[in-house]
């Protein structure tokens, strides 16, 4: 048993290493318009605010202009969507780790800043046979993490308190997500950021590998 009802997942750097598709697709966008590319590395520091952001913190200084960034953020979305798969995959352990929430009939769900039309189309694709409730993008009208208002219509839509909710994440913003909406902040450091970042931004618990997940989850019953 667990006290949690609900287990809400980020998606990037949470569930999938995206990274390298991500790179790609933003850094052939920089190559397109004349401007210099960025290591894939340097990308955990870019991702996590949705397309817009990325392609924004990606541009040179002088060229993050309104008219520039939705450009670049316009062609990464064309881009990305003829190789978001070429290189993706979940976490070593993710699959086990879903199918242990499952056994312990935990209800599940995603919530990620990424476009809600790749969201959906990772998730159905690169996540095979696990379920869950409610698979959520960044959509109009939304605002994205981490302004609370996504994972509350989550806990709306599913009859859950939102302190009955365990909000996963790599990252400052899904820690934030979860404080402002009063749910529990689980932060993995197999992901984009660092314990430090995670710690000062709430963490509750900090795990290292997938495979600890439903040990912490079980003990939080007890």
């Amino acid at each position: 048993m667990t006290r949690f009802q609900l287990i809400c997942y980020d998606l990037d750097g949470t569930l999938l290493d995206s990274l390298a598709d991500i790179a790609g697709s933003m850094n052939t966008v920089l190559r397109e318009l004349g401007h210099p590319e960025h290591l894939v590395p340097a990308y955990k520091h870019f991702i996590g605010d949705g397309a817009r952001v990325l392609a924004q913190r990606t541009l040179p200084e002088p060229e993050r202009l309104p008219d520039r960034i939705h450009q670049a953020h316009q062609r990464f979305e064309q881009v990305y969507q003829d190789r978001w798969n070429q290189e993706t995959r979940p976490y070593d352990g993710i699959l086990q780790m879903l199918s242990g929430v499952s056994a312990l009939g935990v209800r599940q769900a995603v919530l990620s800043n990424k476009p809600h039309r790749f969201t959906v189309q990772c998730v159905e694709s690169l996540l095979p046979g696990e379920t869950f409730d409610k698979v959520y993008g960044q959509r109009e009208g939304i605002e994205k993490k981490p302004d609370p208002s996504g994972l509350l219509q989550i806990a709306r839509e599913m009859g859950v308190a939102p302190e009955a909710i365990a909000y996963v994440g790599d990252t400052l913003v899904d820690m934030q997500t979860a404080v402002n909406a009063g749910a529990f902040p689980v932060g993995v450091l197999w992901g984009f950021r660092d314990e430090a970042e995670l710690r000062a931004h709430g963490a509750g618990v900090l795990l290292s590998h997938p495979g600890e997940f439903i040990e912490w989850l079980k003990s939080e019953g007890r």
